[in-house]
């Protein structure tokens, strides 16, 4: 929620006394709510924020808690009139809001029910903006390769990274990891793997040319883990994919030499 006003259904205490707003309401409340910044009030009231002590609110895990003015306005009931029979014009229809705002408090106040946390879904949306490794292709044996011996696929780029993303108001820490590989080799032919492969004597992924000059290139899958506020871990419902440079290599065709064991 960014800071200024904003208009809520209910606001009430807890057993404990803490505060909570939401746009779930008693059936024909005497008054609506509305929750301001400080400084919003300071400035009607003075012309400038000036002198306002902001306070630092307590949120737990996966909640919104901001330091707010709260406010309420009278409704027309269903009999015509308010809970404190202030004047009401003829005619008035049931709920308009009638009278000033009368401020009530000024307090740490769970905002939550107003801004819910950002869903799995509104995450995955942030994961697939985020700026994640392009990860770069080796091979084995560097440079020219020989037809007949296989050529060794690997990244050695990193394969996780995190975030930490604010989705309205709320610290989002991303954790991102590469679940899948896809090597394209150049010739027409795809491999996948579940891991980065491996150089040299440890290799997992291999491909056999003909002669020629390939460009082969590594496509990675990103799945991801969020939390919100320092909160439990939880899934992000969705893959995403980047693309990484491409490396170019020759495979030489190999040929027998005959030679004379005696010179």
């Amino acid at each position: 929620m960014a800071p200024g006003a904003v208009t809520a259904r209910y606001a009430s205490q807890n057993d404990s006394g803490a505060w909570l707003a939401s746009n779930d309401a008693p059936d024909n409340l005497p008054y609506t709510y509305r929750l301001s910044n400080p400084c919003i009030v300071n400035d009607q009231n003075t012309g400038a924020c000036q002198g306002t002590d902001f306070r630092d609110c307590v949120a737990p895990p996966g909640r919104a808690v901001q330091d707010l003015v709260i406010e309420e306005r009278r409704l027309v009931l269903a009999d015509g009139r308010t809970i404190d029979n202030f004047a009401v014009p003829p005619g008035t229809a049931p709920g308009t809001q009638v009278g000033p705002w009368i401020s009530v408090a000024r307090a740490c106040i769970d905002v939550t029910a107003l801004n819910p946390p950002p869903s799995p879904g509104e995450v995955f949306r942030y994961f697939k903006e985020l700026p994640l490794p392009k990860l770069t292709t080796k091979q084995q044996p560097p440079g020219n390769a020989l037809s007949g011996l296989p050529v060794i696929f690997f990244t050695d780029s990193p394969t996780t990274q995190d975030f930490t993303v604010n989705i309205r108001g709320f610290t989002v820490t991303i954790a991102a990891r590469a679940t899948g590989f896809t090597w394209h080799t150049g010739d027409g032919t795809d491999l996948t793997s579940s891991g980065p492969g491996a150089a040299y004597p440890n290799q997992t992924v291999t491909h056999d040319y003909r002669s020629g000059s390939y460009t082969a290139s590594l496509t990675t899958t990103w799945g991801a883990t969020f939390r919100v506020n320092g909160g439990a871990s939880a899934a992000v419902p969705g893959t995403t994919t980047t693309d990484g440079p491409a490396v170019t290599f020759t495979v030489l065709q190999a040929h027998a030499v005959l030679t004379n064991p005696y010179d």
